[in-house]
């Protein structure tokens, strides 16, 4: 491996955002590339014209960025084995067509949808798999040649099939799974590999194209098991080697066992999700990079240069990777105690803005406020969108007391110890958190209650709230105009339950 010049793709279709399994793929391939000082490729392959969406490819890409990966080459930055879009590759493709049809080895079909789809119900009534079963059985060239003269003269257009041999073995050694092999009757019979429209099919422009740019891995899904051997139909027709194959195993629900798809609503798959619910680039590629892969040792968190350091394809698993959804928040949140406060701060702003509980453009006064307000909630934020519910006592309208807050603070001492606190803020000379505390500590000695009898009630009458941040940093941020209505309020309210 030492010796040969790694060269991997990944080659995503623009049809849509990024999901994680296909970040999965990208990443695993470009951390193999960069362990062996290779080279990545960026390819796009757009011959689905039906399902490419606009802008999915840029989507891709800027997506693949912020995650931390880059590529050294594709169609943002040429290459020489270029184009790196395959809907700019058809004459390439024609080529091998051209020649695979001059040698015998693919034909055109002129089998409509329709009598294709009659074959395959009459299969399925007779208990076979579906498959395609060759149309000029038994005629000799010339009665093909008639044939296929006679399905042009009705205005019909062809598909592009290759020969599958018969009674053949396909087999590779694969990274993940071991050694793997097909029969030749089990591929589903000679399949297309020009579609109606000119362009070729997955199947064969991806040999063509992975032989051309000198791939020499190909790490991807397992889902493309059962490509594989159609694969390696086409490389044995052009006479080509094929590239070493690795085949990562699926994804699934950790809640439910089940494989992660798209149709799965309990998961956010895409990456972008994550984006915007405020998690970090570093938290979600060091998360990525353990679904289906292990390092070595017991630490779960790893910078990029560490798992790039480390990186062996021999201990990709061969279990299916669980996403658990809690594992990945309590990464996220490592990273976030340990993020850049002004990066944190943006994240943050842009989630408290989005759900409408700051201006556009808060006045400096504003934004050192927030500041505060993210740099207290930090410790307990999984992704920061959270702190759009964690701190709306300091947006909204004071609320009232539910019946747990009144059950914790109807004990004996309850209303002594808010009366007392009251007193106490009316001592300090600054309403800084650091007096606050001070404040607190005095109501202990003046009531000698301690413990949860003492900051609960405390808690509860100066933010309405059983949870929050550290009690000082909460009530210097509310203010103190905001802490004294709140105490008054709920002594109203505890004499109105007589309390």
């Amino acid at each position: 491996m030492a010796k040969e010049k790694i060269r991997v793709r990944y080659a995503p279709s623009p049809t849509g955002h990024l999901h994680i399994g296909n970040a999965r793929t990208a990443l695993f391939n470009y951390l193999f590339a960069r362990h062996n000082k290779g080279t990545m490729v960026l390819r796009i392959e757009d011959t689905d014209q039906k399902r490419n969406v606009k802008g999915g490819s840029k989507s891709q890409m800027e997506n693949l960025h912020w995650l931390g990966i880059d590529w050294d080459e594709g169609p943002d930055k040429g290459g020489d084995y270029g184009p790196y879009r395959q809907s700019e590759r058809k004459e390439i493709y024609q080529k091998y067509i051209d020649q695979l049809i001059d040698e015998g080895k693919a034909y055109y079909s002129y089998k409509t949808e329709e009598e294709l789809e009659e074959q395959r119900e009459e299969q399925r009534a007779m208990g076979v798999a579906p498959h395609y079963t060759y149309e000029y059985e038994g005629m000799t060239a010339d009665e093909i040649t008639q044939a296929q003269e006679e399905a042009k003269a009705k205005g019909l257009k062809p598909v592009v099939r290759i020969h599958i041999p018969e009674m053949e073995t396909y087999s590779w050694d694969d990274i993940v799974k071991g050694h793997l092999e097909f029969e030749s009757d089990t591929i589903g019979g000679d399949f297309v590999i020009q579609k109606r429209d000119g362009m070729p099919t997955y199947n064969f422009a991806v040999v063509i194209d992975d032989h051309l740019m000198k791939i020499t891995h190909v790490l991807r899904g397992d889902d493309h098991v059962s490509n594989t051997p159609k694969q390696l139909v086409v490389y044995e027709a052009l006479g080509w080697e094929p590239p070493k194959f690795g085949h990562m195993t699926l994804i699934i629900n950790s809640e439910t066992g089940k494989k992660l798809s798209k149709r799965d609503e309990s998961v956010l798959q895409f990456i972008e999700q994550y984006r915007d619910l405020g998690y970090l680039p570093e938290a979600m590629f060091n998360f990525i990079t353990l679904l289906g892969w292990s390092p070595k040792g017991e630490n779960e968190i790893f910078n990029k240069r560490e798992f790039i350091k480390q990186f062996d394809p021999a201990r990709l698993s061969k279990s299916p990777a669980a996403f658990d959804q809690k594992k990945l928040e309590w990464i996220n949140n490592q990273y976030i105690k340990k993020a850049d406060r002004d990066t944190l701060l943006d994240l943050a702003l842009n989630n408290l803005q989005e759900a409408g509980l700051v201006d556009e453009h808060p006045t400096p006064e504003k934004m050192e406020w927030i500041r505060q307000l993210v740099n207290i909630y930090s410790v307990q934020m999984s992704y920061t969108k959270q702190i759009v519910d964690m701190a709306r006592i300091f947006f909204e309208d004071t609320k009232d007391l539910s019946d747990e807050e009144i059950e914790e603070i109807k004990n004996d001492d309850g209303r002594g110890v808010i009366e007392e606190f009251k007193k106490q803020l009316d001592l300090i000379p600054r309403f800084t958190s650091v007096q606050i505390m001070g404040a607190i500590q005095a109501t202990r000695k003046a009531t000698g209650v301690k413990g949860r009898k003492l900051f609960m009630p405390i808690r509860i009458a100066t933010t309405r709230s059983m949870v929050g941040p550290g009690i000082g940093e909460a009530m210097e941020l509310l203010g103190k105009k905001r802490v004294v209505e709140h105490i008054d309020l709920t002594l109203k309210q505890m004499s109105e339950n007589g309390l």
